[in-house]
């Protein structure tokens, strides 16, 4: 049911140390902890459950990206807020790429593929889960089933708070590459460990979303880890809106009878302390080969 990894995913380091332990608050109430690698200091769950089991932390109706039933009013806040960042996403992207033909990696129920195609762009999703890929066909969104297998390559490459699941991020990324076109663009968007928001909600931070996220990214872990695919990071961009979600998600672990208005405090503290740090509660990373 669980696996323990022995050597740094990045750095093959054998040396750790204890970071944090963090409840899963959206699915089974366990506890896993948190360790860090004393070489390149990236943060990783660990132990963690296995491939076979891993999707079972993935089944309620609270995981947003995997079902449009849930109604509850922060599911209710995400949906309307991205509605809005969808379109915010894509101004960002208008600045980096060119090309037609666009694939979001780890695309959820698609709806940001939903807006772009209608953007004068060829769209593609690819999701692992066989109940979203039914979502997908119902909402007539096209996506491939074996990104390993297929042959086409892409001007555009997104990956929206995806790799933090993936067992394997650097393989993951090294495919990414393989699919992009010479002169494509890579996004990547990850949590930032070193927020304002991580670092005042501490366990309860809600972007380590145990066991769902293996890995727990800063600026400089990450960067270690695209120095080993081939990639180079041209630029880094903030997700703003980040810090007010995952504040409200935090403030509802703790229990905060005043959660709303707490999480809109720490949220704007969090993005005017980020202003002069960079250190956003989340990153877009935009890549390159």
């Amino acid at each position: 049911m669980y696996e323990r990894l022995r050597n740094c995913p990045i750095c093959k380091n054998t040396g750790f140390q204890k970071y944090l332990v963090c409840k899963d608050h959206s699915v089974s109430n366990e506890s896993f902890t948190l360790t860090k690698c004393s070489e390149c200091e990236l943060v990783f769950t660990n132990p963690r459950p296995n491939k076979k089991s891993l999707p079972e932390y993935y089944q309620s109706e609270d995981y947003i990206s995997h079902t449009d039933k849930g109604n509850n009013l922060i599911n209710l806040i995400y949906k309307c807020v991205r509605r809005y960042t969808i379109r915010k996403k894509f101004k960002l992207l208008r600045k980096y790429f060119s090309g037609k033909k666009l694939l979001d990696y780890g695309c959820g129920t698609g709806d940001f593929l939903n807006y772009v195609s209608r953007k004068n762009l060829q769209t593609f999703g690819y999701e692992p889960s066989k109940v979203v890929q039914e979502i997908l066909k119902i909402k007539k969104i096209n996506f491939v089933t074996n990104l390993k297998v297929e042959k086409a390559q892409y001007d555009i490459i997104t990956a929206w708070h995806v790799i933090e699941h993936v067992p394997k991020p650097k393989k993951a990324i090294k495919l990414l590459r393989k699919k992009l076109t010479d002169s494509g663009t890579l996004f990547i968007a990850v949590p930032n460990i070193k927020s304002f928001d991580a670092d005042y909600y501490q366990e309860n931070w809600a972007g380590y979303d145990v066991p769902r996220h293996l890995y727990h990214f800063s600026r400089e872990s990450f960067g270690r880890l695209i120095e080993k695919t081939k990639l180079k990071i041209i630029d880094t961009l903030p997700m703003k809106f980040d810090s007010y979600y995952a504040s409200l998600l935090s403030e509802k672990y703790v229990n905060s009878k005043i959660y709303f208005f707490k999480a809109l405090k720490i949220g704007k503290i969090s993005n005017k302390k980020a202003k002069k740090t960079g250190e956003f509660s989340s990153l877009i990373y935009v890549l390159r080969k």
